[in-house]
Formats: C-alpha cells, sequence, structure tokens
C-alpha cells in the first residue's frame, strides 16, 4: 500500500496534542508558536529501548538527541524544549550544544504527549547522538555511527526528502534496512564544513567518495528544502554502515575546509 507523502510527514514530524494545564506538574514557559517543531515522545522512547538492546555496538557510548538547524540564519540560542500531554510538562534541559538527554516518565508516554520546542517545524531538525568517550579529535567512531543511525529510525528523525521516504516506503520503514543497506542514505552531521572523511583501522585506510559527502551531491534547489541537510549541506555524508569488511572500531577522521590551504 504506498502511503501519501503528506500523510507520511504528518505522522513523522508533525501530531499536535491538545495541552491541558493542570496542578501539580512540572512544568516551564515555552512561547508559543505557529507549527512548532514536535515529536512523538513514544517514538523517542523507542530509539531509546532499540540503544538499549544494541547497545553492544557502542558499550561506552551515550545516547542523546541534538537539535539542528535547518534554514540559514536561524537563531539556535534560547531554544526551549518540553515534553507536553495532557496532563504533564516536563522541562527537558539543553546543553550548550542543544542536545539533551532522553527521560523516561510513565505519565507522559501514557498521554502519547509530544516534544515540543519553541521554535517552528520547518527551522529546526533532530537528530539522534551517539559518541563514545574520549576518541580522538574530528573522528567518529563506526560502531557509534550504526547504533546512531538505528536510534534514530527507530525515534522516527529521519530525513524528510521525498527520495528518501519513497525508498523508505517500500522498505516498509525497516530501520534494519535503513541502517544495513548501500541506499540506506541515513544523514550524519559535523560541527564544520567538510572537506573529506576518510576511513581507518589498523593499516587500512580509505577515503569516502565523492558521493558519500554532501547528502551525495545530489540535492537540487527544488529538493533541498525536502531535506534535513538544508542549511548544513556541506557538514553531511554518509558511512558504510552495511560493509562488514570495516569493523565497529572503525574510526572516521574528518578534514574540514577551514584546515585546506588555498
Amino acid at each position: 500500500m504506498r502511503i501519501p507523502f503528506s500523510l507520511l510527514l504528518v505522522c513523522l514530524i508533525h501530531g499536535h496534542v491538545a495541552l491541558a494545564q493542570t496542578a501539580p506538574v512540572p512544568q516551564v514557559k515555552v512561547d508559543a508558536t505557529r507549527d512548532p517543531v514536535d515529536k512523538s515522545y513514544r517514538k523517542m522512547l523507542q530509539g531509546v529501548d532499540r540503544f538499549e538492546r544494541d547497545h553492544a555496538l557502542a558499550p561506552q557510548a551515550v545516547l542523546r538527541f541534538r537539535l539542528l538547524p535547518r534554514q540559514p540564519g536561524v537563531d539556535m540560542t534560547g531554544v526551549q524544549l518540553r515534553i507536553a500531554g495532557d496532563t504533564v510538562s516536563i522541562p527537558l534541559p539543553l546543553a550548550p550544544d542543544n542536545s539533551f538527554a532522553p527521560v523516561r516518565h510513565a505519565q507522559a508516554a501514557r498521554e502519547d504527549a509530544v516534544l515540543i520546542a519553541n521554535r517552528r517545524a520547518t527551522t529546526m531538525s533532530w537528530c539522534a547522538q551517539v559518541i563514545t568517550p574520549g576518541l580522538p579529535p574530528d573522528t567518529r567512531r563506526l560502531g557509534d555511527l550504526r547504533l546512531e543511525c538505528r536510534a534514530g529510525m527507530d525515534s522516527g528523525l529521519i530525513s524528510n526528502d521525498p527520495q528518501i521516504i519513497a525508498w523508505l516506503s517500500s522498505m516498509l520503514y525497516s530501520t534494519d534496512k535503513v541502517c544495513s543497506e548501500p541506499d540506506g542514505n541515513y544523514l550524519f552531521f559535523t560541527n564544520r564544513p567538510l572537506f573529506g572523511v576518510t576511513l581507518v583501522h589498523g593499516e587500512r585506510r580509505l577515503a569516502l567518495p565523492f558521493r558519500m559527502l554532501y547528502a551525495g551531491g545530489e540535492q537540487t534547489p527544488a529538493s533541498l528544502p525536502y531535506c534535513d541537510c538544508q542549511v548544513l549541506l556541506d557538514r553531511t555524508y554518509y558511512a558504510p554502515l552495511w560493509d562488514s569488511s570495516w569493523p565497529d572500531d572503525t574510526l572516521l577522521e574528518f578534514d574540514y575546509m577551514d584546515e585546506v590551504a588555498p
């Protein structure tokens, strides 16, 4: 059965829940916005469950979620986030990088609450973040990225690029397929514009090809607004999650544009 694109976006990105303020419950004031950024709290917990089940991929890592800008000029300072249900309103403190630790709250789950921020839906993206502590600077661990993909997919945190949505529809939204097939197209982000990415394990080194950088180099002015990479295109890359010849301890080393001599 083909799922209409508009309905899919509603399921993945929207799903507003009417809020009824009752006391006593924890509260945080969030400025009202039209079309706020929100995500399903139950879906987030599914991502947490997946992280816990597959923790062996990154046994030293922790799971966080992070807010990213989607459009040029978006002010990411002062973002406020909460879990909002019928009778609960729970603030989620954000770190300086706009990431937060997931929390479990039984009442919020029963009420099918949402995570809601004081920003419009088209201005910010969400991503899972799985990072093993103590890695060398400017590196990521492949096992972390494999687990990050699984937790992100189960949380519903995927790009809404129409081509990716169509591919996911044909795969019945299978996290395992998206995170283990060569054309899964799960985007990862760096903090600075990329020049190149190199896989390193022991003496083996391999530079990722251009088609695995910058969202594959396939975005057009027409399609870019539908991609979570809209304003961060030069910070995106795909990782060979599917390639078992690269073990989980493989490192991805990043070279950045601002480090390359003219």
